[in-house]
């Protein structure tokens, strides 16, 4: 099958400008005689006489101009052109219905100019349209005025720049024979052979559609697993109450500990202030803190009356040794006292104190859970939160035993990790095997593959997530490499679909020889084909349809 072919008979609807997406046939119209006179029934004679001189001569006979429409697709850097043009003859006109594709969306192209030309021995002949019939529909006159062959030429400005695509050549006719391509742009088929299956413009032009040229590549030689994501060890730490208390902000806090807040080493995470008796009322303590200072104030006096009789020798050193002693005792009572009042206040009354013990971080990381709350009364050995690095984040893949061997064989190159949301990410350097797991797991059959990826939270994904994942490792293979976004599912075999021209497509088997996250490495392409790497699965629908494999309605 080659990009242009001939047609003939009207085109399949599809919307749009139905009228102007008809190959027509252009057929000249038969001459009528013209009737100059009659007879008078009295007269047969005279009627006769005049009957035959009256009968004009008929006119010339026309000759018919009409010849199978053909179309022929020509594909730029930045467009493809699809025309419907009806046969050319020297001198007459020819309508092309000319279809219009961005390749940088696969969209219409909605405004511009666009031009076909004729080039022969003697120039060039123009001929174009400056606005579209329809979105992506630019209808053109042609009136060639040499017969004989030309070079087709499409001339397209969108405004910002031209771009000139070759169409292969023509041979416009005469009055009395008029022709159309001779030769077209080719492009290679599969090899599964079969009937073309068509897929107009406008199936294209409603989105989720796209093509590009079949070419070489190289992929990474990879083994696949699923991957989970982990701290390393000792990556992660349960904070927990020291004492029994009451767990409140650490001092100078501006906001509670959350969930993902970044800590770095011993910041202090909380305070737990710790529980006074309960029997024991604030009146009592206040009571017990005031004798204590009125106790201290008299040992700080008596202590500063014997230094100084001290200094007249009518006391001994002992004595003042001990009157220092006691007072030092009793500040160190009074300031428990403090602290008792203060920490009854505290889980009594609500009040915020300088008191207490504060965890602190052991590690630079975030918060992973929090499971207390301001105020909570807490038992010594009680969780307040989890902390976990992730500055270094440990991936576990499982893979078949050969595989895990295979890659100790061959050293680890990169990782690539499928994420749902956004895509295969790619992850390269930095990344070490840290074990291999010496035992096989008796309910998957797989062996645990350790590897380290610094930095790697900053992928988004998150720990305890599991994903896809694909082991790079040393070496590559080569071969024909596509989107994974081609490949359509036929009933359990992989098929992708060729673009034989503007609205014809095959359906090829192909072999999946590896895969690396969106890329794909292929058997039963050849390059040079053009793949649709996008809408497989709509063309395939379009062709269950056609054959009345399709029953009941299609989304």
């Amino acid at each position: 099958m080659k990009w242009g072919d001939e047609r003939s008979g009207r085109r399949p609807e599809a919307g749009g400008d139905v009228v102007g997406r008809l190959r027509r046939q252009r057929v000249g119209r038969p001459a009528h005689p013209e009737h100059c006179c009659s007879f008078a029934p009295r007269f047969v004679s005279v009627a006769v006489l005049l009957l035959v001189g009256c009968v004009s001569t008929p006119a010339a006979e026309e000759h018919d101009h009409s010849h199978e429409s053909w179309t022929v697709t020509a594909l730029g850097e930045r467009f493809e052109v699809f025309p419907e043009i009806d046969a050319l003859a020297e001198g007459h006109t020819a309508m092309a219905h000319t279809h219009v594709t961005r390749l940088a969306d696969f969209a219409p192209l909605v405004q511009g100019t666009v031009e076909i030309v004729l080039v022969d021995g003697s120039g060039e002949q123009v001929f174009g349209a400056d606005q579209a019939a329809s979105p992506g529909v630019f209808d053109i006159e042609l009136m060639p005025q040499r017969a004989g062959e030309a070079d087709l030429l499409f001339r397209i400005d969108d405004g910002r720049e031209i771009e000139e695509i070759p169409g292969g050549r023509v041979r416009v006719g005469t009055t009395d024979h008029a022709e159309g391509l001779l030769r077209e742009p080719s492009l290679p088929a599969g090899s599964d052979g079969g009937e073309p299956v068509s897929f107009l413009k406008e199936q294209q032009w409603q989105g989720g559609f796209a093509t590009v040229w079949v070419r070489e590549g190289r992929l990474a030689r990879s083994v696949a697993g699923v991957a989970s994501f982990r701290p390393p060890a000792g990556g992660e730490s349960t904070i927990t109450a020291q004492v029994d208390g009451v767990v409140q902000p650490p001092a100078g806090a501006r906001s509670w500990p959350f969930v993902g807040r970044p800590v770095e080493r011993n910041d202090p995470l909380f305070r737990v202030v710790p529980l006074v008796a309960s029997e024991r009322s604030l009146a009592t303590l206040e009571g017990e803190l005031e004798a204590l200072a009125t106790e201290l104030e008299s040992a700080r006096s008596r202590s500063s009356r014997l230094r100084e009789l001290l200094a007249l020798e009518a006391v001994s050193e002992r004595e003042v040794e001990e009157a220092g002693v006691r007072a030092r005792m009793l500040e160190a009572r009074h300031r428990a006292a403090e602290r008792d009042l203060e920490s009854a206040r505290a889980s009594r009354e609500g009040g915020a104190d300088s008191a207490g013990i504060s965890p602190r971080a052991p590690f630079s990381g975030r918060i992973a859970a929090v499971t207390t709350t301001p105020g909570a009364t807490v038992s010594a050995g009680d969780a307040l939160a989890r902390l976990v690095r992730t500055d270094v984040v440990w991936i576990e893949v499982a893979l078949p035993p050969q595989d895990a061997r295979r890659l100790m064989d061959a050293g680890l190159r990169g990782l690539v990790l499928d994420d749902p949301e956004s895509g295969p990410v790619r992850v390269e350097g930095d990344l070490s095997l840290v074990s291999i797991s010496p035992e096989l797991s008796p309910r998957t059959g797989t062996v645990t593959v350790l590897i380290e990826a610094p930095g790697i939270a900053g992928t988004g994904f998150a720990l305890g997530s599991t994903v896809a994942a694909q082991v790079l490792m040393a070496g590559e293979e080569s071969g024909i490499v596509v989107p994974a976004s081609a490949l359509v599912d036929d009933g359990g075999v992989p098929v992708v679909f060729l673009q034989l021209s503007g609205e014809d497509f095959q359906r090829q088997t192909v072999t999946v020889l590896g895969r690396q996250g969106d890329q794909v490495l292929l058997a039963g392409l050849a390059p040079g084909q053009r793949l649709v790497t996008r809408g497989g699965d709509a063309i395939r629908r379009s062709s269950l349809m056609a054959s009345g494999e399709a029953h009941g309605h299609v989304h």
